[in-house]
């Protein structure tokens, strides 16, 4: 909760009686490591797969992720501006996000990264149940890399593309063979790179897979090469070839556009409770290291996987209920959210007893520690 809720380690010591900021420091130091943090994390989306309640909303194979810049009020190496948030330096919490309302993975990003280079490492890293086909982004998640590499790992790249109408085709053969889609047509695929790279980009998407390097520093690698690397452009050629798939499925199935919209309304809906629930110090950082603020990150993500387990069984408890009364239809199901928080305290409670009140003229004793 310390961390989690940002109050942090010292105030959380002098709200908590009968816990010293000692025990706690030493619980953050020797138990919050990422691992533990990591399972903790997939027994609640484990637990929350589990409710019946949560079929309704999804089976778990779709999920999308989203970026939440806070700012960071100290100096640190991981903390850059970015224009686009103000003026003060910050970082981003990454978030992987259900289809049935759990935060399966996260992590802290350079604010100025592109959303793309992390996709994979959220897909790959999580070591919870959920098995997911289909991920979905924002434009920022987006690059023809992204759609290569997540086909070869056996997921649908599924994003929200921004001015789809000003995106451009690929052809597999001449583009005079389409002369009715020359409008839209951009350029033709290289099979021919794509052949002599093979091997090659099958070696990195292994590699990926097994953990030998992590898809992050690949994909900000591969980003940064000129177009004739080799490696890099028979990975863009495949991803064009699924992008072109992907756009022309989007605008023809209405179902795959909704499917896309709410799996992403689900990981805003998340933001929003993360930053009810990282309400202290203004939401602001105070974390100079990034494992420091990688701990803050997924205690928060703890915390609103709990809330989300809560309501949903307490929302099974009433569901129940009215159905015993035939007071319910079942179609509505699918259109509430367990993630919910006017019914959550996080402030916690303050008491004033009149018995304790000093005598008139009279002072409370001094703190004071002997040495």
């Amino acid at each position: 909760m310390a961390m989690g809720t940002n109050i942090g380690l010292v105030k959380m010591a002098d709200s908590t009686p009968g816990i010293t900021y000692r025990q706690m420091a030493n619980a953050a130091q020797w138990r919050m490591y990422d691992d533990a943090l990591k399972k903790v994390q997939a027994v609640l989306v484990n637990y929350q797969h589990k409710l019946l309640l949560a079929s309704y909303w999804g089976d778990g194979t779709t999920s999308s992720s989203d970026g939440m810049r806070v700012q960071v009020g100290v100096s640190s190496m991981h903390a850059e501006h970015n224009p686009h948030y103000g003026s003060g330096k910050g970082t981003t919490m990454y978030r992987f996000v259900s289809d049935q309302f759990s935060s399966y993975y996260d992590k802290v990003i350079n604010t100025n990264d592109r959303d793309a280079i992390h996709i994979v490492d959220g897909l790959l890293g999580h070591e919870t149940e959920l098995s997911i086909e289909q991920h979905s982004t924002d434009t920022a998640g987006y690059t023809d890399l992204v759609f290569g590499l997540t086909h070869l790992l056996g997921f649908r790249f599924a994003p929200r593309i921004r001015d789809l109408s000003d995106l451009k085709l690929y052809a597999l053969t001449k583009l005079c063979d389409y002369p009715k889609l020359e409008d839209v047509l951009q350029g033709r695929i290289s099979i021919k790179k794509i052949k002599e790279n093979y091997d090659d980009v099958l070696r990195l998407a292994h590699s990926i897979q097994k953990g030998k390097v992590t898809a992050s520093l690949i994909m900000s690698k591969l980003g940064s090469y000129a177009r004739q690397n080799a490696l890099a452009t028979a990975l863009r050629e495949m991803g064009r070839i699924e992008k072109t798939i992907f756009i022309l499925d989007y605008i023809s199935s209405e179902d795959m556009r909704r499917k896309i919209h709410r799996i992403l309304n689900k990981g805003e809906l998340m933001n929003s409770l993360a930053r009810a629930v990282f309400f202290a110090k203004r939401g602001e950082m105070r974390e100079r290291d990034l494992q420091d603020q990688l701990q803050r990150t997924s205690a928060l993500s703890i915390i609103m996987n709990s809330v989300s387990v809560w309501n949903t069984t307490y929302l099974e408890k009433a569901i129940e209920y009215l159905k015993s009364k035939k007071q319910f239809d079942d179609s509505l199901l699918r259109h509430i959210s367990p993630l919910g928080w006017e019914h959550i305290n996080f402030i916690g409670d303050y008491y004033f007893n009149a018995k304790n009140v000093p005598e008139q003229n009279t002072l409370r004793p001094l703190n004071v520690n002997p040495n």
